[in-house]
């Protein structure tokens, strides 16, 4: 595919990879911080102890904003389809709109209907709907991943469909489409994924208030529900669903695999580049060092497993940008060990009862805060630039699917409008998330405590 700046499906590509982006930016938050609202209302109605409830209208606050800005962001992403995408749509849209319009009238709505409730309903639902309303809430966000997510994996393992007389793509069996094993696999990925960044957040928020030595109480709840939520989501990102989905791709999509690990001869014993640079036009890894076997065992399971070469399918079936890929792949798997050591090691420091105490552990604990996001992107970067250069892996590719009538000029002028416009809405996110965490957890506990003592 013609990748050169002049190419209008170049910057179709790129303003929807832009708009993505920018837009789960939200989502992985609000997922990350659902089941953190279940389980503290869970515990203060079990203890009765206000601290937990103080810790639901804290973070509800932060939930509803990344809800509105993730709603806001996610609108142009629907557009996109029939303005810069007509030709997919008209070939898919008979598969996957079933599942955007399923996620769409019942998960979204299911959410914003009680989100609301959630967030100003405490007085008027009590103690008991309160905590019911967060579990819909939750329920309504990872049901929007999941039906999501099924449309994805279908454009990476199409299953359940049929051909119509156009050649259009439908649903031939409802349940193969809706189960698809790739979108098992892949929301639980994901979904970890999101835990992870949820954990970060809420452990780096806890250590921000240890550090100035304000809100103690909370500081600490954080600090422990972070870590304790963030070392399990690590380790399970790892292992067994990052684990599955590798054998996945493998399975299915072994180029994508070759082009991940830049492994551009086959062979038994496969090994995983730990260091390496990937050479496309002299086509091997350049200064390679490698863990041997680990790749056929990632793979297939047995260390002896043959894995196939890039050099085994013509150039018109590799993803067409390697080296992104590649580095992508392999900064996420590093970060992700990353997490799981620093979460590891902050478990071990509150075991001694010295993790609020230490420092330079809190510095790194609220600096880490931004890495699950660039670790979850360069996920999503992985999964999207390896399924290239298919639309729906086998059947359609991307060079047939964007929108011929659509000019470079016309999608790069309405890509600086949504950067600019994107910017304003991302100043105004920081502002009120800044002003909410300045304001702090124990606000409205004062100000009832003055309410029922005047």
């Amino acid at each position: 595919m013609n990748a050169s700046l002049s190419d209008p499906a170049f910057w179709s590509r790129f303003q929807f990879g832009f708009t993505l982006i920018y837009h789960y930016l939200f989502p992985q938050l609000t997922m990350g911080l659902a089941w953190f609202l279940v389980y503290w209302k869970w515990r203060a109605l079990k203890t009765g102890d206000e601290k937990y409830n103080q810790a639901v209208r804290f973070w509800a606050k932060i939930f509803g904003l990344n809800f509105a800005v993730g709603v806001v962001t996610g609108i142009p992403m629907e557009f996109q389809f029939g303005t810069n995408w007509a030709s997919f749509s008209r070939y898919a849209g008979g598969a996957i709109g079933q599942t955007l319009a399923m996620e769409g009238m019942f998960a979204f709505f299911l959410e914003s209907a009680f989100v609301g409730a959630l967030i100003w309903g405490e007085k008027r639902l009590g103690p008991r709907y309160h905590f019911l309303a967060a579990i819909a809430v939750a329920l309504g966000s990872w049901l929007s991943g999941y039906f999501i997510l099924v449309t994805n994996a279908f454009m990476q393992h199409p299953v359940g469909y049929q051909f119509d007389s156009r050649r259009a793509l439908g649903i031939g069996s409802f349940s193969d489409y809706l189960l698809n094993p790739w979108a098992f696999i892949q929301y639980s990925h994901n979904q970890t994924a999101a835990l992870v960044t949820g954990s970060f957040v809420v452990t780096a928020i806890g250590a921000f208030y240890a550090l100035r030595r304000l809100h103690p109480v909370q500081a600490q709840l954080y600090l422990r529900a972070g870590t304790c939520a963030g070392l399990v989501a690590s380790l399970l990102v790892a292992f067994p669903t990052g684990d599955q989905q590798a054998k996945m791709v493998g399975r299915h999509q072994p180029v994508t695999l070759a082009a991940m690990e830049g492994k551009f001869v086959g062979g038994a014993n496969a090994g995983v580049a730990m260091i390496g640079q990937p050479n496309v036009a002299a086509r091997r890894l350049d200064n390679p060092i490698e863990m041997p076997g680990a790749l056929s065992f990632l793979a297939y399971g047995h260390f002896g497993s043959y894995v196939h070469g890039l050099d085994e399918y013509p150039t018109n079936a590799w993803p067409d940008n390697i080296e992104i890929l590649y580095y992508s792949f392999h900064l996420m798997i590093t970060l992700g060990t990353a997490f799981i050591v620093l979460m590891a090691y902050a478990r071990f420091e509150d075991w001694r009862r010295r993790l609020e105490s230490n420092t330079l552990l809190l510095w790194v604990l609220m600096l880490a805060l931004p890495f699950p996001y660039i670790a979850n992107t360069l996920g999503w970067m992985t999964a999207e630039l390896g399924r290239q250069p298919w639309l729906v892996y086998g059947l359609f590719h991307t060079s047939d699917g964007y929108s011929k009538v659509v000019s470079s000029g016309d999608t790069l002028f309405t890509l600086i409008g949504f950067a600019g416009l994107y910017f304003v809405f991302g100043l105004l996110f920081l502002y009120l998330v800044g002003r909410e965490i300045g304001i702090g957890p124990d606000h409205e506990s004062a100000e009832r405590e003055a309410t029922v003592i005047a």
